[in-house]
């Protein structure tokens, strides 16, 4: 039986009201800026698990009793890296949505 890790809490916000009420489009480039490097700490935690679940046929001497500081280790090393855009995934994600945001208000009454 497996420990449920911790739960991140960190994708969740307020909705972005509609009307007048939203945000200026630099405040929703900012907000799509976080999501794309969200998204891509999430991808690379899942690329370093899959990495880690691999098992090459040794015998590990302290098998499972690092499970939760491997997780931790690993998902702080994912945000740092999401956030300093050295693999480019969240630049390439906020490039293709930007195009969604509008860019003038008059466009959106």
């Amino acid at each position: 039986m497996t420990a449920l890790g911790p739960t991140d809490y960190s994708l969740l916000r307020q909705p972005t009201p509609l009307g007048k009420d939203r945000p200026a489009a630099a405040t929703e480039r900012q907000e799509l800026r976080e999501a794309a490097q969200q998204f891509e700490a999430i991808l690379l935690r899942q690329m370093m698990a899959s990495a880690r679940s691999t098992d090459f046929g040794g015998n590990d001497l302290f098998e499972g009793s690092d499970d939760t500081f491997t997780e931790m280790r690993d998902e702080t090393f994912a945000d740092i890296a999401a956030k300093s855009g050295q693999l480019g995934f969240a630049d390439a994600i906020e490039r293709q949505l930007a195009r969604f945001i509008p860019q003038d208000d008059t466009l959106q009454g």
